[in-house]
């Protein structure tokens, strides 16, 4: 949710961490601050863009070689300059940021109030500093000396649920105290320099090798050293990895934003995800990640996929591809609701866990939950050393590359590429497809890339639709089949970036409801592709025509029935009709792109939104 930064070396910390700050600011955006050691501590925060806050600091003397910084996503407490990061306990022995949730803070509060803490902020991650600080002074006049590290670690053997945590005390203003659990933390390894941050992004300028931090473990860093243990202060070798990922690829390549960037780099970012796997020559597809499992897949008896948001829709049409290819029952359930249920969950079963991250919470709980039931967890994911990744027994990554729009789309074109994939290489092994059926859908997954740029191509006429619903206030998709979780991502979108209130449904299910809704100022969006539903989905088109509907439609090219019935018709080509939800959703994503550019709205930063949900 909220990102976090920190420095220690030889550069000037505050340039580090600010421009960190922005390239996590889709993270969160509603508050920044820095905390900066010299003489002092000095903290600058306010409510705001992180451009808010560098305007604060222009007016400031803000020399120093060791800080953090943090945008805020705000989970308790409303975005003001009280409730932004760095927080500071009420004697000024600490400062903290945070990224999580302290599931007992309240409880904790009530403690420390009884001890005569008072609270500056709403926040739970304040209750945390204080928390610190009353366990440091509370060992003051031990006979020994007790160390800041050591008060952090016993606050945290206190606190119930998530943190990302990075720590300055007073009394070491030399090194950074950095600890994990449930939430990410990376450190970046420099020459005689350290930074950390939540993900990679704002580390890759200056180091390509990082530290991936695990649950429980707590580093200490100084400019010239680093110290890892864990919760039971048990030392930690540090396991340095390489990053492979350039500063090109988290700049905006000079498109207006880094959404309409990610909806154009899709065609690229397919082929990443299929190369070296698919090999359309030789009629061959292998998945490495899956290698030591697929006896187990191709036996399978019951899938089942979890996910959220923007995954759990490609998670949909994921359970399309299996049931179809593979014959193997099927479900797809919200990891929020997954975790918070009952679920029946055997030994043999297949889990596969949907995260863009690599990092949602709630899909990193239920993955637990499958695991502790005996499943065969896998994991897809684009984040190379994420959480889930390193809690699944195997996956695949998709390989999309750095997606920094808070509204997911290369991410949901290359979960699909690879469910379409994990599906073809089961239904293969298992019987469900025939040798022609699979080396046909092998040739049509190979030029969906093409595909896709010829659609890009017809970004000026989606423009154009989009000018006649940026002033609608709702909006219908539907879709039947393969399509029907491309109506649900259509309409996500929509509403999460114009805020025009949009709604997917299976087309046969309008007559059912949502018909009531259909008059002349109502755009549907009808995804109606050819395939053998097509002749039902012409009946829904009639449907909505005759109660005066605004009828957007995709299509497939040269289809001339229902471009005679709908107001605006975009074209796509022909593919089989289990790939044409890779095709589908790209004029999809391209229509809820425009239209809320031209309703003034944030396209990369929606409010209220972050990327990363690592808390409930």
């Amino acid at each position: 949710m909220c990102g976090i930064v920190g420095y220690i070396g030889k550069r000037n910390a505050s340039e580090v961490l600010i421009k960190g700050l922005k390239r996590l600011e889709y993270r969160g955006y509603d508050s920044s601050g820095i905390a900066l050691a010299s003489d002092d501590i000095r903290v600058f925060k306010c409510k705001g863009k992180v451009s808010d806050l560098e305007n604060l600091l222009n007016k400031e003397n803000t020399k120093g070689s060791i800080g953090m910084g943090h945008t805020r996503w705000a989970t308790h407490g409303e975005p003001t300059d009280d409730n932004a990061h760095p927080h500071e306990s009420m004697n000024g022995h600490f400062v903290l940021i945070h990224n999580g949730i302290i599931e007992n803070y309240s409880k904790l509060k009530k403690g420390l109030e009884k001890k005569g803490y008072a609270f500056k902020s709403e926040t739970d991650t304040e209750v945390l500093v204080n928390l610190i600080e009353y366990v440091f002074l509370n060992h003051a006049n031990d006979d020994t000396p007790f160390t800041a590290e050591e008060a952090v670690r016993q606050a945290l053997l206190m606190v119930e649920g998530a943190y990302g945590l990075v720590i300055m005390a007073k009394s070491e203003k030399n090194k950074l105290i950095a600890a994990r659990k449930g939430s990410p933390l990376v450190i970046g390894v420099g020459d005689g320099e350290y930074f950390i941050a939540s993900d990679a992004t704002p580390i890759v300028e200056y180091t390509n090798s990082v530290i991936y931090l695990n649950d429980g473990d707590i580093a200490i860093i100084t400019k010239n050293s680093l110290n890892l243990t864990n919760l039971k202060n048990v030392s930690l070798k540090p396991d340095i990895k390489k990053i492979d990922l350039k500063l090109d690829e988290i700049e905006k390549g000079g498109f207006e934003h880094y959404m309409l960037k990610e909806i154009h780099e899709q065609p690229r970012a397919i082929k990443d995800t299929y190369r070296g796997r698919l090999n359309a020559d030789a009629k061959v597809l292998t998945l490495g990640g899956l290698h030591d499992v697929f006896d187990e897949l191709k036996s399978a008896e019951r899938i089942v996929i979890i996910a959220c948001g923007t995954s759990w829709h490609a998670g949909l049409v994921g359970e399309y591809l299996l049931e179809e290819f593979t014959r193997i029952p099927t479900e797809v359930e919200y990891a929020s609701e997954f975790r918070y249920r009952n679920p029946i969950i055997k030994k043999g079963d297949i889990v596969i866990a949907i995260s863009q991250s690599g990092e949602t919470a709630d899909t990193l709980a239920a993955i637990q939950l499958a695991k502790s039931a005996g499943a065969l967890v896998l994991g897809i994911c684009n984040v190379v050393g994420s959480s889930i990744p390193r809690e699944t027994r195997a996956g695949v990554y998709t390989h999309a590359g750095p997606e920094i729009g808070v509204a997911s789309t290369k991410a949901f074109t290359a979960q699909v590429t690879v469910l379409t994939m994990i599906a073809m290489a089961i239904g293969y092994a298992n019987k469900g497809l025939t040798k022609k059926e699979y080396d046909d859908l092998i040739d049509e997954l190979y030029v969906i890339p093409e595909k896709i740029e010829k659609i890009l191509e017809k970004a000026d006429y989606v423009e154009k639709i989009a000018d006649v619903i940026k002033d609608a206030t709702n909006a219908l998709y539907l879709g039947r089949g393969y399509l029907y979780p491309v109506a649900l991502e259509g309409a996500l979108k929509l509403k999460e970036i114009s805020y025009i209130h949009a709604e997917g449904y299976p087309a046969a299910e309008m007559k059912h409801g949502p018909i009531a809704l259909v008059d002349d100022k109502m755009p549907v969006i009808v995804v109606a592709t050819k395939d053998h539903s097509y002749d039902k989905i012409v009946s829904n088109i009639q449907e909505v025509k005759a109660r005066k509907g605004l009828i957007i439609a995709i299509v497939t090219e040269g289809d001339t029935t229902i471009k005679n019935m709908a107001d605006y018709v975009i074209e796509v080509p022909h593919s089989d009709f289990a790939l044409a939800p890779l095709l589908t959703v790209i004029p999809l994503q391209l229509l809820s792109y425009y239209t809320a550019v031209k309703r003034g709205c944030n396209v990369d930063q929606p409010r209220n939104l972050a990327k990363s949900v690592t808390v409930e």
